[in-house]
């Protein structure tokens, strides 16, 4: 019997052109949903005659209760080799076998240092200016060079991150709850005395934390006030790890710089989200994972897993 595979969030349409499919031929019919199913009962309606499943990293929960209103589904392929939105022991109960793929920390180190750099040289405002006939120079650029980039973990990423920020001649700290000295060192970075003091003395912060108990709110109204009234904060991580309320606040009473961010409490962000016109802000719709060579492997390797799933021999099974 042949197969029905539903592609979740294929946003720019290019799910199907990213990865040769062609391979699982008659086995298989592949459809990409463009637009973001909200809420179970929608996803649960819409996915009611597929077999296989692929997500993108963590934009669809899948609870219990919503796999077990999905009778037909088999395989559930994640992108990524971890994810905390899928039930892994409910899935087991209903016989789905939950597969993901490699992901590639370079696009959203990238993303980091767009948002980071657009922040401080004005780029979205001197771009608008300049293409509508505004002022000719309206913004002062914050130098790179001699300032304090203050990370927020010191992992995968942000060691990544840390490099970038000494070849522009800054001074790089970090902190989180378990970096110790020697792992700072490794990385060419000073370890901050703490939390308060990265964000006291920093001039960017960037957040590079996974999303846990201990990170969730890591970042409120009280630690906002720490920071200079000239820094910036730029979060490409989980929008749970800053309040969001708290720094809409900052922003909009100008006690801090500005932010960059990708990640938000609601994805899609909603047309009346008060994200979307919050002063001082520049904001990308979680861009970090999406380049053409993550997208490749995302979607190649889907069809490698489903490829396997049919022989029998499933790979990269998650958790």
């Amino acid at each position: 019997m042949r197969l029905r595979c539903a592609v979740l969030d294929d946003y720019q349409g290019v799910a199907t052109t990213s990865a040769d499919w062609s391979v699982l031929g008659d086995r298989v019919e592949v459809v990409a949903l463009r637009e973001h199913l909200e809420g179970e009962d929608a996803l649960a309606a819409a996915l009611a005659g597929y077999d296989i499943v692929v997500t993108l990293r963590e934009r669809v929960p899948f609870p219990g209760s919503l796999i077990a209103r999905l009778p037909r589904l088999r395989l559930l392929v994640a992108s990524g080799m971890r994810n905390s939105v899928i039930d892994y022991a409910a899935a087991e109960t209903h016989g789905v076998t939950v597969c993901g793929t490699a992901s590639s920390s370079t696009p959203p180190v990238e993303l980091t240092w767009a948002l980071l750099l657009g922040l401080a040289r004005g780029i979205v405002e001197e771009n608008g200016a300049l293409r509508s006939g505004g002022p000719w120079q309206s913004t002062v650029g914050a130098d790179l060079h001699g300032r304090r980039l203050g990370l927020l973990g010191l992992g995968k990423i942000g060691s990544r991150v840390a490099r970038v920020g000494l070849a522009f001649g800054m001074r790089v700290s970090a902190w989180s709850r378990n970096l110790t000295e020697e792992r700072a060192e490794e990385a060419g970075v000073e370890l901050a005395a703490g939390k308060e003091d990265l964000l006291a003395n920093s001039d960017f912060v960037s957040v590079h934390l996974a999303l846990g108990e201990r990170t969730r709110g890591l970042i409120g109204a009280a630690e906002l006030a720490l920071m200079k009234p000239t820094a910036y904060l730029v979060n490409t991580s989980r929008a749970a790890i800053v309040d969001q309320d708290a720094l809409l606040a900052a922003l909009r009473e100008g006690r801090i710089a500005g932010a960059g961010v990708d990640v938000f409490d609601l994805e899609p962000l909603p047309a009346s989200h008060p994200m979307r016109t919050a002063p001082r802000l520049l904001a990308t719709p979680h861009l970090g994972y999406v380049s053409q060579a993550n997208y490749a492997t995302y979607y190649g390797q889907a069809v490698e897993d489903i490829q396997a799933y049919l022989a029998g021999t499933p790979v990269r099974r998650l958790p």
